[in-house]
């Protein structure tokens, strides 16, 4: 399963929205509230083994699934390599 679907099928599971699409804002359209985003940030951390700091915790990183994903995937790259 790749990233998005990853984060897209949390996300329709979690908060019971599944009509979206990947450029809609999470907070303008309602699908997300901040108490939501708080639970999005702990499956992303979860899931993906990455820490998100305070300062990354903007709407530029995680208002839209593109942005999530496009976020996440960029983290994962900093990580540093196991082995």
């Amino acid at each position: 399963m790749s990233t998005r679907e990853r984060i897209r099928s949390f996300i329709v599971d979690t908060f019971f929205v599944d009509d979206f699409a990947d450029d809609d804002s999470f907070l303008r359209k309602g699908l997300i509230d901040s108490t939501g985003m708080m639970e999005l940030v702990a499956f992303l951390e979860q899931d993906f083994g990455i820490k998100l700091e305070d300062r990354e915790l903007v709407p530029e990183n995680l208002d839209s699934l593109s942005r999530v994903v496009a976020f996440v995937e960029k983290k994962r790259q900093s990580l540093p390599k196991a082995g």
